[in-house]
């Protein structure tokens, strides 16, 4: 096909311009993974030669340095503290020394049984003591907690080469060292962002990046109800528990990788629905209400927000009881049929799902409401004002300027918005629990269930962590994939001066 004009493009109907989008979007597919893996091979590249330098750099400090810098390369701070920079000597010093202690009497323990978490299992002696054994989970987890501390370590080393290759530069250039009581007026004012930072740093690293690496460990061990510590041991799966995510019959008659994919393509239906329906029609709301000559309009966001109020899981659990099984929907049919008639749709998959995305609309539109507003009373009137006097219809003012608008300044929270609810544990969890339940799902999963809630219910119901953990890993790769591909697509990040 040849390259069209701009004229020729404009000249095209709705569904031919959709059409070479469409086609356009495909042929620019293998220009993005060429793309991809020229930055990829870039950035590796960098990272090599960042890592020559690093040890270059080590290595050239160690042999120009004196005798206080090349101490300090095994005795952390000792050159600080031999140049009278003593608080920041001890400190470093004092980290070595805690290490030290740690490794000897608590993690060295963990470190050298982690390759293979444990050979000693509890048993019960034959006056009926148990006799305690390893514990795998422990293992792991201080095993890893040990390897943080390590990293932590060398990286607090190289700070330290660092300070001293610099106080060395000072004295030599006859520059006056900083002194402990500057050291500790910068961290209370230049530096004062360190001070505030350190504290939640930590918190961040050991509850939140800690517990990330150790379940990425957990996915290639064999930790489930089988092998449950400290009565049992686990050990290394490898990639045994990724492998069932390409084998499309198991012995049991329950196949896991049909089972996550089912569960997959439901999770993506979910949030396309759970996302757009509220969007749509939350804009609906919020442009109804904002139309001149409409009345009472505080009255009626008033009204909207009192349903946002309310603590959701409350309104969740009132709506499940009001749909189950002798609630009032079902008291309902039952009157007018005079018994003849029920309804209850958790027991049907098909209803499950068109009710739980129908609930969520009524949870999502108020909300929406609330946002679209403020975006659009900052629409330019003018842009309405010309449209009314060049003809234009209402559908034609919407599809034109209000709906590109929206779509550019709301691009990033759809965005999140669609990857928030891929992961939306509450409303599925309380409404429906996952169910109707279905044999042939793997782990007792269920037709409504998303990833995030089979993930929850592998790992409490079932105790299958190792596969709960491959769940995580694959709900991580499927949201950082669709983000990253969408967050590059949409008018916001493409297309930012049209609209400054």
């Amino acid at each position: 096909m040849a390259q069209l004009n701009d004229l020729e493009y404009l000249k095209l109907n709705k569904f031919q311009r959709f059409g070479i989008k469409f086609v356009a979007f495909f042929k620019a597919i293998p220009g993005w993974f060429k793309s991809l893996g020229l930055k990829i091979w870039a950035g590796l590249k960098k990272f090599f030669w960042n890592f020559v330098h690093f040890f270059k750099d080590l290595g050239l400090t160690f042999w120009h340095g004196d005798w206080k810098t090349k101490v300090s390369y095994f005795i952390m701070g000792f050159g600080s503290i031999a140049r009278g920079q003593w608080l920041r000597g001890i400190l470093f010093l004092a980290f070595e020394v805690v290490f030290i202690l740690y490794m000897i009497f608590f993690g060295g323990q963990y470190l050298s049984r982690l390759y293979i978490l444990g050979e000693v299992e509890q048993s019960t002696a034959a006056d009926g003591t148990i006799i305690p054994g390893e514990n795998s989970f422990n293992i792991l987890l201080y095993g890893v907690l040990s390897l943080f501390f390590i990293a932590a370590l060398i990286y607090t080393w190289y700070l330290n080469i660092k300070q001293n290759r610099i106080g060395e530069e000072y004295v030599k250039a006859k520059k006056q060292l900083t002194s402990a009581k500057d050291d500790v007026k910068a961290l209370v004012d230049k530096d004062f962002y360190k001070t505030l930072l350190a504290l939640p740093t930590i918190g961040i690293l050991i509850f939140t990046v800690l517990p990330i690496f150790f379940m990425i460990l957990v996915a290639f061990t064999s930790y489930d109800a089988a092998h449950m510590p400290p009565g049992k041991l686990f050990g290394w799966a490898g990639f045994d528990n990724f492998a069932l995510l390409f084998q499309w019959t198991n012995s049991d008659g329950a196949s896991f990788s049909m089972t996550f994919g089912q569960i997959l393509l439901w999770t993506l239906i979910w949030a396309f629905f759970a996302t757009f329906t509220n969007y749509f029609l939350g804009m609906l709301v919020a442009m109804l209400i904002n139309k001149k000559g409409i009345k009472l309009k505080k009255l009626w966001r008033t009204v909207l927000v009192f349903s946002i109020a309310i603590p959701q899981f409350i309104s969740i659990l009132f709506v499940s009881q009001i749909f189950s099984q002798g609630g009032i929907i079902d008291g309902i049919f039952q009157a007018i049929s005079g018994g003849t008639l029920s309804f209850n749709p958790w027991d049907d998959a098909f209803q499950a799902r068109i009710t739980v995305i129908m609930i969520n609309i009524w949870i999502g539109v108020p909300y929406l409401m609330l946002v679209v507003t403020g975006i659009l009373m900052n629409i330019p009137a003018d842009l309405y004002e010309s449209a009314n006097i060049d003809g234009a219809t209402a559908w034609q003012q919407y599809s034109k300027i209000t709906l590109p608008y929206m779509l550019f300044i709301t691009g990033p929270y759809l965005l999140t918005s669609f990857t928030g609810n891929m992961n939306n544990f509450n409303v599925i969890y309380l409404l429906t629990g996952g169910g109707p339940k279905d044999p042939d799902y793997y782990g007792s999963a269920g037709k409504t269930d998303l990833l995030i809630t089979w993930l929850f219910s592998l790992a409490v119901d079932n105790q299958n962590y190792k596969l709960a953990a491959v769940v995580g890993i694959m709900v991580f790769i499927v949201v950082a994939v669709l983000s990253l591909v969408v967050y590059n697509l949409i008018p916001s990040t493409r297309n930012e001066e049209e609209f400054q």
